[in-house]
């Protein structure tokens, strides 16, 4: 039987990825000013920049509209004004402040899972960003633990099973992004429950997993999660 179930936050929990989607396009429409914005390396020069800055910002809206700003700079050759530039910084400030939309369902899910096993938010971002979503979610009473990583990667939920004392084969993750939520716990030698999300950051299609993987089950929404981690539990 499973000892400890992870839920990861962001589009998982609550509405994350639509918010980036809306202020992609706010970003066109800024630069619409300077440069043809129709043309499909806009996008990819900014996805560029965002990757390139990664390991120094990490993840988040703040990293995020820094990286707008350096690719306003360089797709525009320097001519963006300083209210072109502003209104990256207000589009950033709107994003911070946005309200926290949990998924269907989701609640009664995340209680359904927790009557039976322990269960610890893994969610990745800016700390104080993330701090105030999950307590604008009013999910916090029902985690054991909070953990707000800079990366989700085998090293940060190594860390975190050790500190729960718990082994990897005890350990299932329930999130929207095979790279960041599945994938490596998958190769510590957990579970993982998949629970796509309709729009996903280009950075987090990139991965090596398989739908078809033994210890993975992908569901179509929180209505089915905790039927999965019981299948997890008969199958252990």
């Amino acid at each position: 039987m499973l000892e400890l179930v992870g839920f990861d936050g962001d589009d998982t929990l609550w509405h994350s990825e639509g918010y980036y989607q809306e202020a992609a396009v706010e970003f066109d429409r800024i630069l619409s000013a300077w440069v043809d914005v129709d043309n499909a390396s806009v996008r990819q020069r900014l996805l560029a920049v965002e990757r390139s800055n990664l390991a120094l910002f990490g993840y988040g809206v703040k990293g995020m509209v820094l990286s707008m700003i350096e690719a306003a700079i360089d797709i525009t050759e320097s001519r963006i004004s300083a209210a072109g530039i502003h209104k990256i910084v207000l589009l950033a400030k709107a994003m911070l402040d946005h309200p926290v939309e949990l998924l269907p369902g989701i609640r009664e899910a995340v209680e359904a899972v927790a009557a039976r096993h322990r269960i610890v938010l893994i969610t990745k971002g800016d700390l104080f960003h993330q701090e105030k979503k999950v307590a604008r979610s009013g999910l916090t009473d029902l985690f054991h633990r909070i953990e707000i990583v800079s990366e989700k990667d085998d090293a940060s939920y190594s860390r975190v099973l050790s500190e729960f004392g718990v082994a990897p084969s005890a350990f299932a993750m329930v999130g929207n992004s095979l790279r960041s939520d599945i994938e490596p716990v998958i190769a510590l030698g957990g579970w993982g429950i998949h629970m796509p999300y309709h729009v996903t950051w280009a950075h987090e299609m990139e991965h090596g997993m398989s739908d078809e993987h033994p210890r993975l089950q992908t569901v179509s929404g929180a209505g089915a999660i905790a039927e999965a981690i019981a299948r997890f539990d008969r199958g252990i």
